[in-house]
């Protein structure tokens, strides 16, 4: 099984007690679609994610914005380029943006100049039938003329876009590549196969396979077990090959999703499950999953 260098393309990192990441709060209730939070009510800092990580040839990290309060969207990258960078952990950022917002393209413009900035993140996650498991309110957000305004911006600025979808928003997904063919977009989370059963199943499948069909996307393998409280190796081994058979070994890559993902598994088992997912492929195959697809794409 593969035992070279990793780049984590997907993580987090928080200081619970400075009170930026509403969405933990108690008072805010837990979010369905993740389960129970309250694991996640703590610190998670440089020296967490390490303890987490060690004995993985973990060379460098990706932080994805956790959501930190919109208000002060520049907030959370100051805070990161504060952070202890000499064990490779948060080389890269993917930044948060007011997108449809009036105060959008100055954020986007001042989050560009950061040099660790590769790109910014929305999110579209909808589910029609379950509003509880929705993270945002509007399903046609995707085709608000100011919320495109602004993706426009994303690219003009050098950076690419990163999303969060469920499989409902996959034709959403294929216009947005379709009207901006120059800017590379990032699906996070497999594009998260929200609804587990038989036809939920085959949803996601189609959803991955539409979003494939534009060249300007990729996608992350990151957090497979999530929205499956009952994961096996086997059904991980599944959605890992259903990412492949859509977006293929060039365009897509690993990541843990720390330490979100820990609600549903250790980092450990993260990657012995991609591991043993990907064993039957050529060497180069792997160590672009694991290592240089991810260097290619966020710029390392």
């Amino acid at each position: 099984m593969y035992d070279g260098p990793i780049i984590d393309a997907h993580h987090h990192l928080w200081e619970y007690g400075m009170g930026k990441h509403r969405w933990l709060m108690p008072v805010e209730g837990a979010t369905e679609a993740l389960g129970g939070l309250a694991p996640l009510r703590r610190d998670y800092l440089v020296a967490d994610y390490l303890k987490d990580a060690a004995g993985h040839a973990v060379v460098g990290t990706v932080h994805i914005e956790a959501q930190w309060t919109e208000d002060d969207a520049l907030g959370e990258i100051l805070w990161l380029e504060g952070l202890d960078k000499t064990q490779g952990v948060a080389l890269r950022y993917v930044a948060r943006a007011p997108l449809g917002a009036p105060q959008a393209r100055e954020v986007i413009a001042r989050q560009a100049a950061i040099e660790r900035v590769t790109g910014i993140r929305a999110i579209l996650s909808h589910h029609p039938i379950l509003p509880q498991k929705s993270f945002i309110t509007r399903p046609d957000l995707a085709y608000d003329k100011d919320w495109r305004r602004d993706v426009g911006l994303i690219g003009e600025a050098g950076l690419h876009l990163e999303l969060m979808m469920y499989p409902y928003q996959g034709k959403a997904v294929f216009d947005l590549a379709q009207a901006f063919p120059k800017l590379r977009i990032i699906v996070n989370h497999c594009g998260s196969p929200i609804d587990r059963d038989s036809a939920g199943m085959q949803r996601w499948r189609d959803a991955l396979k539409l979003a494939a069909s534009r060249p300007n996307v990729a996608l992350k393998i990151s957090n497979p077990g999530a929205y499956d409280h009952d994961w096996t190796p086997a059904s991980i081994r599944e959605v890992v090959q259903d990412c492949l058979a859509a977006f293929g070994v060039e365009r897509a890559m690993f990541g843990t999703d720390y330490p979100v993902a820990a609600l549903q598994m250790s980092y450990g088992e993260i990657y012995q499950n991609f591991k043993e997912a990907v064993a039957h492929l050529p060497g180069g195959d792997q160590r672009a999953l694991f290592h240089d697809n991810a260097r290619r794409f966020y710029r390392f």
